[in-house]
Formats: structure tokens, C-alpha cells, sequence
């Protein structure tokens, strides 16, 4: 009898549940930009698109008929971009890069409207080796291989870094694969060793890290995209909300949604080869 209770009860239950749809307030579509200079030329891009609604599920609209231009704020040199349409986005015209220590302004102009950004191409941080250890299978923990870098922080303030991984040409870029720390617990996390817990790589795997020391705006960007990103919509979460943009509205109404990284960047390329 108490099985058959259970049993009703479960029915009623699972009947009861109904897929709910919020009714989301519009608003007209607003320039994304998502602007990256570094030291190195051929990584730095500008990409400009339009936003959509949170049910949207059409690809975002890239504005490709933008003014985009970098500008050194010490010297005055002037950088422009060009819009490529292989990869959709603004590419700096042959390849400049940024110096260390100089302060840049990203400027974007869509029309009638004009954004601006500004960051410090701050002193990178020492990236001396990777190193890699094969671990067995254990609870939370994947059977592969596992990196582990070493190097120096010799700075007292502005620490705030995020490492990126690309495995066998492919940014891994999945909530989870956002790697950000920074001088909470001290500044000796790449002296002691900082392994890539959570990424398990695997023989022959062609594994490329890079390490960035970003402006503290970038990087508050990004810890509120990763928790957005963790937002599972559920009845405890707080409200999906865009991540507080650092490029400013100058010129114009809509205002930008995005971000503007100004970093010096360090990469290692390493593959996976099986210990004698």
C-alpha cells in the first residue's frame, strides 16, 4: 500500500512541472565590443557586433563597417584596424603591437556613435617552465596527464592574471576553463608550482598556455562573465545580468556592452610525450 502511495505522490509530482518562460524586458539591440591588445601583434583583435534577446537563438550580427583605431597615449601613434572577413573581426594594420609600460585608448565608432577604453600594458610576470605528470584515476579526478607551471610574480600590486589553454589548436573556453587568480593569497603561486587542476591532457596532445596580467576593470569583467556563466537559471540564482563593461560611451545614445584587455601576453607550447 505504501509503494502505491509513493507511486501517486511521483505522478503528481512529475505532472505538476511546467516548463515556465520569463517575460524579459527588451530593449534595442546595443554594440558588443570585444577589444584584446597586447605586446604581440598577430594576437590583438577588435570584434564588434550587436547584441540580442535572451531567447534569441540567431547568431550574433557583426558590424562590420566600424572605425577602429588603437592610439598610444605616450607617443600619439596612431594604430588602425581593417576588417577581416575570414575571421570576422578588426585586425590591427600589419600586425602592431603594444610596448610595455604605455597606457592605450581603443576607439570605436559606429555610426554616429563613438566608445572608448583605456588600459596600462603592464610588466609581465616571469613564466620560466611546464612541467607534466601522468596520474592515475581518483575520485574528482580524470586518469591523464597534468600540467603544472612554474616562474615569478615579483609585483606588489596590480595582480591579476588569467592563464588560457589551447589544446591541439582549440581554445578551451568552457565555463570551467577560465583560469583567474590573483594576489589573494599571495604572489608565490607560480614559485611553489600551479598546477592546471581540472584540465587532463593526453599522449602526443599539443598543449599551448598563455599568461596575462590584466587591468583590474578586465578582470573584474571577466570574474562576472565566468559567474554568469554559472548561472543555471534556477529558483536561488540571482537574475541573469550583463557583466559591467569597461569601454564608456562618448558620442551617441546606445551604450556598449564588452570589454577592452589591455595585457602583455607570455605563451609556452608543449606536447605530451610518453617518460622512458
Amino acid at each position: 500500500m505504501r509503494k502505491i502511495v509513493l507511486l501517486i505522490l511521483v505522478i503528481v509530482l512529475y505532472s505538476c512541472q511546467e516548463e515556465v518562460f520569463l517575460e524579459l524586458r527588451t530593449i534595442d539591440a546595443r554594440p558588443v565590443i570585444e577589444g584584446v591588445w597586447t605586446n604581440l601583434g598577430n594576437v590583438n583583435y577588435v570584434k564588434v557586433t550587436r547584441s540580442r534577446d535572451f531567447y534569441d537563438e540567431d547568431a550574433n550580427e557583426v558590424i562590420m563597417d566600424a572605425q577602429v583605431m588603437v592610439t598610444n597615449l605616450r607617443n600619439g601613434q596612431v594604430v588602425p584596424f581593417r576588417f577581416s572577413h575570414q575571421v570576422d573581426r578588426y585586425l590591427p594594420i600589419n600586425n602592431i603591437g603594444g610596448i610595455i609600460g604605455d597606457s592605450y585608448r581603443l576607439s570605436v565608432k559606429i555610426g554616429d556613435d563613438e566608445y572608448q577604453s583605456e588600459g596600462i600594458l603592464l610588466e609581465p610576470p616571469r613564466l620560466d617552465s611546464i612541467t607534466y605528470e601522468f596520474k592515475d584515476e581518483r575520485l574528482f579526478r580524470e586518469e591523464g596527464y597534468y600540467l603544472t607551471m612554474y616562474g615569478d610574480i615579483p609585483f606588489t600590486e596590480n595582480n591579476f592574471y588569467r592563464i588560457r589553454v589551447v589544446r591541439n589548436d582549440t581554445l578551451l573556453n568552457r565555463r570551467n576553463d577560465y583560469l583567474l587568480f590573483d594576489d589573494t593569497f599571495g604572489t608565490s603561486i607560480l614559485n611553489r608550482g600551479f598546477e592546471l587542476n581540472g584540465f587532463t591532457f593526453q599522449e602526443n596532445d599539443k598543449v599551448r598556455l598563455e599568461l596575462f596580467r590584466l587591468n583590474r576593470d578586465a578582470f573584474d569583467y571577466l570574474n562576472q562573465l565566468v559567474s554568469l556563466l554559472f548561472n543555471d537559471g534556477g529558483l536561488f540564482s540571482p537574475p541573469p545580468q550583463n557583466p559591467e563593461s569597461n569601454i564608456r560611451l562618448v558620442k551617441g545614445e546606445l551604450e556598449p556592452l564588452g570589454y577592452f584587455m589591455v595585457s602583455p601576453m607570455l605563451h609556452e607550447t608543449i606536447v605530451i610525450t610518453t617518460d622512458e
